[in-house]
């Protein structure tokens, strides 16, 4: 077929929907393959930085793309006539969750219906996209085949995780394994020479519902296993027992055992959110995943947890919390990266200042917060981190370990510092853990 031979001389026009925090990694990946992309996007000021060489996330630089927009290897764009002359249109758009925790669609069922006035012969459609089982063949290959078109025949619709991490040097796209399903075997077998051009290894399963399950796996195992460690520290704290150093000890075994980290709340797209939507699609079976939902409610009871011990040590030391100034010193959702979705700093502040507290923060990596679906009045700065600073806030809260702090430092310069991921090695009076 037309489409095999182009993938495999790495002549397919490859367009990605989507230019976010796994749309752009993933554009960098096929462009150092050697394949031609657009990245399409409804966000005007994205698609203008990028062709510009500017870009907006930490890990995919401008420097990065350059060489590919002088080579005319890589264009953004806004236009939805451009997918068209794709022969590849790859879909990273948003899952998020609604007021009520059920899974929000829109994105990609707006960005189907736009494909689909644009499906010609020949192309493939994949999602990355994190959602229930069942989206792809149930909700997308209606749409697109309402065209005329015959899946499997005409066009090939797969469904393939991402696994994108974001920060981590190793592990880069290039370098993931790629989980790959097909609405049809055909859709599944062009899907997978696709991704062997790009990455380490494809894995293929027996169908999007698989492909669609097994990111779904991948969260909620991480998600379950953190909820454990944040019990066992609110347990461990009221026996007077260091979780962190249970954890440095039991990491020791070297088999049955994988270290997990307690902190001030979950973060980033795909922890907090993916879970629900497999609690959401288990109701069509009848089956509560009560497992599933305690977990979420342990994760998103920390940052109250982490609120009460605030209020606490500052009482302790004769401070009233109403009217203080607080330092949230991190605002990413982890450390050494730019990525501020569902960041559980962002709930802190606003628990914060419900209460009456006076809060800025500092973080190396984000200059601005701002524009958020759940907290759309928090418009704050980074300001700049100094003795000076510290000296006027009556507690600085850790909540993301980025490795450019000096902790110690700022540890030796404050009057108070709650300490969500144990950064203060050193035990010290002003040093309270949460």
């Amino acid at each position: 077929m037309e489409l095999e031979v182009k993938i495999k001389n790495h002549s397919a026009l490859i367009c990605v929907i989507g230019l976010g925090y796994v749309g752009l990694p993933l554009i960098k990946t096929f462009l150092k393959a050697g394949f031609t992309v657009c990245g399409f996007d409804v966000d005007s000021r994205k698609v203008e930085q990028l062709n510009q060489g500017t870009s907006y996330i930490r890990h995919v630089t401008g420097d990065d793309l350059k060489p590919y927009l002088d080579e005319g290897k890589f264009y953004a764009t806004t236009e939805e006539n451009s997918l068209k002359e794709a022969d590849v249109i790859i879909i990273c758009v948003p899952t998020p969750l609604d007021a009520h925790k059920n899974p929000d669609l829109s994105y990609v069922m707006n960005t189907t219906r736009v494909i689909s006035g644009c499906l010609r012969t020949g192309q493939m459609v994949i999602l990355e996209s994190t959602t229930y089982p069942g989206t792809t063949d149930e909700e997308m290959l209606p749409i697109l085949e309402a065209t005329g078109l015959e899946v499997g025949r005409d066009f090939y619709l797969a469904y393939s995780p991402e696994r994108e991490n974001p920060g981590d040097a190793h592990f880069t796209t290039a370098l993931i394994p790629k989980v790959v399903g097909g609405v049809t075997d055909a859709c599944r077998n062009a899907a997978q020479l696709l991704y062997d051009q790009v990455v380490i290894k494809t894995v293929a399963v027996s169908s999007t519902r698989a492909a669609e399950a097994t990111k779904l796996l991948e969260n909620i195992f991480r998600s379950v296993n953190i909820a454990l460690v944040n019990e066992m520290k609110l347990i461990f704290e009221r026996m007077g027992i260091d979780i962190w150093e249970v954890i440095r000890g039991s990491s020791t075994k070297p088999f049955g055992y994988m270290p997990f980290f307690p902190g001030p709340g979950l973060g980033g797209h795909c922890i907090p959110i993916d879970p629900y939507y497999l609690t959401w699609k288990a109701k069509e079976v009848d089956y509560p995943t009560r497992f599933i939902e305690l977990a979420g409610e342990i994760n998103t009871a920390m940052p109250y947890y982490v609120i009460e011990k605030t209020i606490e040590a500052l009482n302790q030391r004769g401070r009233t919390f109403h009217n203080s100034r607080i330092l949230i010193l991190g605002i990413a959702y982890k450390k050494d990266v730019d990525d501020q979705r569902e960041s559980p700093a962002l709930k802190i502040i606003s628990l914060l200042q419900k209460k009456g507290a006076r809060v800025d923060y500092h973080d190396p990596y984000v200059p601005q917060s701002s524009g958020h679906r759940d907290y759309p009045g928090l418009s704050l700065k980074s300001l700049p981190l100094n003795e000076e600073m510290l000296r006027e806030y009556d507690a600085v809260i850790i909540t993301t370990d980025h490795s450019v702090i000096d902790y110690e430092w700022v540890a030796a310069h404050s009057f108070l510092i709650i300490d969500t991921r144990n950064a203060v090695q050193t035990k010290r009076d002003n040093v309270v853990k949460a």
